[in-house]
């Protein structure tokens, strides 16, 4: 036999043959509703997402089963499973929901799948995952809400309360959750260490409608016998300055807190610790912290040990108790705010009017650490800003009233760090003033913030400057992203802008993983929108309360169809469709009945926003007419609720948007294309 022929025999035969090891496939990246081993849900029956991975191609899943136990060793005893789905005949692996008994609060459920390929091999079990109950029901909360005493005139805004309260723990502590929030921000820290890693708790929502309350795991800060907690409070966006108006108190003018600590001893028993009339508050080192305007920080009144329990404080006020808010309590579904990354000034200069800048060679949305050696009672002004004038100064004139800055006094007796607690700013310049000794390098750090969102895409050409685009369109949604879709992280505004929304959700999908993030701001653009279906200028909105004044803007308000039915083809969520689909029918039909039976829509918007305009006659400029702007987001999300009730299985939905955009269209091209085919004015736009 030649060489060839053999080899060809050889190729033959294992071609021909039938394999005898199947390619391994293995479960992996478990994920509930969004998030991995998420504490605090209050979902009844979430639902879980898996990935295969295997060394084969073309590897399907045909089957998969789910157990679940409240007991990470009691997989193996089919007694301890809570839920055995038994195996399954599906190729789904994301959001396949919980179908076992009704969840308890307060309960660590754990939970791991295998899968069947297409051949029928089974994988091995995956590693367990899990997910945890918040506080199902409201009456699992006996805390009461607290507040400064009135003797701190703490209406007046600004100052950062601090509340506290010793307790004792009777024995080795088995796990302990600590369930809270608050009107205004915290932050919390038991036995003098820091709680959780989550920056501006409990996040920003519709404040009169939906609250968010965190859940921590502190088993490791408790101990037997002794211990101590304490919050601080600060004025956020709950009556903090927000919009652009230089108003505050948009949303109440008193800040409070609701905790509760729920403790499971070692030898099985339990005990709870609540905000009550037992706690105590005092002023301390925050003398004004506002979210555009800036921290204003004291050393000389820190508090130092204050949430220990050998702490004095019998100089401190009883709280009083507070009213209850009306808002609804829900546990969050997105990610958090945190702190992303820490950036080194690339150089340090003065300018020509004698500022001293430290310049961080990247727009970020965060704060400065500053270090800094002095003499107690001097104080450093750090400003921040995005760019500088023609003249090569720090140029402050964009942010209108947001002060954006930052005061510390030194409290003396060595090196202090510094990083304020309740603000955060868009910049990339720092100017400071009052440091007592020559800018290092080492002086100050960025410190950038934003939404925890995972970089899920990544876009990279042979053209530098391409790249350098996409760059800044990520740092540009790294900015924005800061626990709601913001238009600017500088200025006075910084909102959730629905327009901004809407055009930029694909761009952000694909950048990064962000359904949570979206399904959390879209139910507060529920909770906001209109009774007759007209949406908000911004989400959520603090700018006209219950007046429509500020909404139905085209466009803008269309962010209640695009942005969901956007997620549904991104990510599959049907669910949120189905939870967001009264709100994009409801928007839908005021915007039919706005236009009238001519079905042009000749309303209120905003149009081809910041178009480039130019006043040479010969140009006639970029407008594009109002009109012609409306009926076409008109037409477009009438198309989308069709498409949104057809994959929901609302047959006679389907068939009355489809038709109400057939007849849209023809009223479309009546009005704005001729006969012979021009489209709209001249404008790129149209």
């Amino acid at each position: 036999m030649t060489t060839f022929a053999l080899v060809l025999t050889v190729l033959v035969a294992s071609t021909s043959s039938p394999q005898q090891h199947p390619p391994a496939v293995a479960v992996t990246g478990l994920r509930t509703e969004y998030l991995a081993n998420p504490v605090g849900t209050d979902e009844r029956h979430p639902r879980l997402s898996w990935r295969l991975v295997s060394s084969g191609r073309n590897v399907m899943q045909s089957a998969y089963q789910i157990a679940v136990t409240t007991d990470s060793a009691g997989f193996d005893a089919a007694r301890e499973l809570i839920w055995n789905s038994g195996r399954t005949a599906s190729g789904e692996s994301v959001f396949v929901p919980y179908r076992g008994p009704a969840l308890r609060s307060g309960t660590r459920y754990y939970w791991r799948v295998r899968v069947w390929d297409a051949a029928g091999h089974a994988s091995p079990w995956s590693e367990p995952a899990f997910w945890e109950t918040g506080l199902l029901e409201r009456r699992d909360w006996t805390a009461s809400w607290i507040r400064p005493p009135d003797a701190d005139h703490d209406s007046a805004g600004g100052v950062a309360p601090m509340l506290r309260r010793a307790f004792a723990l009777s024995g080795p502590v088995r796990s302990a959750r600590l369930y809270v929030t608050s009107l205004g921000l915290y932050e919390l820290e038991l036995n003098g260490r820091r709680v959780g890693t989550d920056r501006f708790t409990p996040g920003w929502t519709s404040y009169g409608k939906r609250l968010q309350y965190q859940t921590y795991d502190v088993t490791r800060l408790l101990q037997p016998g002794a211990n101590a907690v304490g919050a601080t409070l600060g004025d956020g966006w709950y009556r903090g300055h927000l919009g652009f108006a230089d108003r505050q108190n948009l949303y109440g003018r008193r800040v409070a807190l609701l905790l509760q600590l729920d403790v499971r001893y070692a030898d099985g028993h339990t005990d709870r610790v609540v905000s009550d009339g037992a706690w105590t508050a005092s002023a301390g080192p925050i003398i004004m912290s506002d979210i555009y305007g800036g921290e204003t920080y004291d050393a000389r009144r820190e508090r130092t040990g204050w949430t220990t329990a050998t702490y004095d404080d019998r100089d401190w006020h009883p709280v009083a108790i507070a009213e209850a808010p009306a808002a609804v309590l829900v546990s969050p579904v997105a990610e958090p705010v945190r702190r992303a990354d820490e950036i080194r000034p690339v150089r340090t200069f003065r300018t020509s009017t004698g500022q001293t800048v430290f310049d961080l060679g990247q727009n970020i949305t965060g704060w400065v650490r500053l270090r800094v050696t002095g003499a107690a009672g001097m104080t450093i002004v750090l400003r921040h800003a995005e760019v500088l004038d023609k003249d090569g100064n720090v140029y402050f004139g964009n942010l209108r009233n947001a002060a954006q800055t930052d005061r510390y006094t030194l409290k003396g007796g060595g090196e202090e760090t510094y990083e304020p607690h309740f603000t955060y700013h868009g910049f990339r310049y720092v100017v400071a003033e009052g440091l007592p000794a020559a800018a290092t390098p080492e002086t100050i750090t960025g410190i950038v913030v934003h939404s925890d969102l995972r970089e899920t895409g990544r876009f990279v050409t042979s053209d530098t400057l391409l790249n350098r685009l996409q760059r800044n369109i990520v740092w540009g949604q790294r900015g924005n992203f800061l626990d709601v879709p913001t238009d600017c992280p500088q200025r006075d505004e910084r909102l959730g802008w629905t327009g901004d929304a809407q055009v930029f959700a694909r761009t952000a999908a694909f950048n990064m993983f962000v359904p949570g993030f979206f399904t959390k701001w879209l139910a507060d653009l529920t909770a906001d929108q209109h009774p007759g279906g007209s949406v908000p200028w911004v989400i959520p909105n603090p700018l006209g309360g219950d007046s429509t004044r500020y909404a139905g803007a085209a466009g803008w308000a269309d962010a209640a169809v695009v942005v969901p039915w956007t997620m549904y083809l991104v990510y599959g969520d049907r669910q949120l469709l189905e939870r967001q689909y009264a709100s994009m029918r409801g928007w839908v039909d005021y915007a039919h009945r706005q236009a009238g039976p001519g079905l042009v829509w000749r309303g209120e918007t905003f149009g081809d926003w910041l178009a480039w305009h130019s006043d040479d006659a010969s140009y006639p400029g970029a407008t594009t007419g109002k009109d012609f702007i409306a009926t076409a987001y008109l037409a477009h999300s009438t198309d989308l609720v069709a498409r949104a009730a057809r994959a929901l299985g609302r047959a006679a939905d389907a068939e009355k948007y489809a038709a109400r955009f057939a007849a849209l269209k023809a009223a479309f091209r009546r009005e704005f294309v001729s006969p012979g085919g021009r489209v709209g004015e001249n404008t790129q736009t149209a």
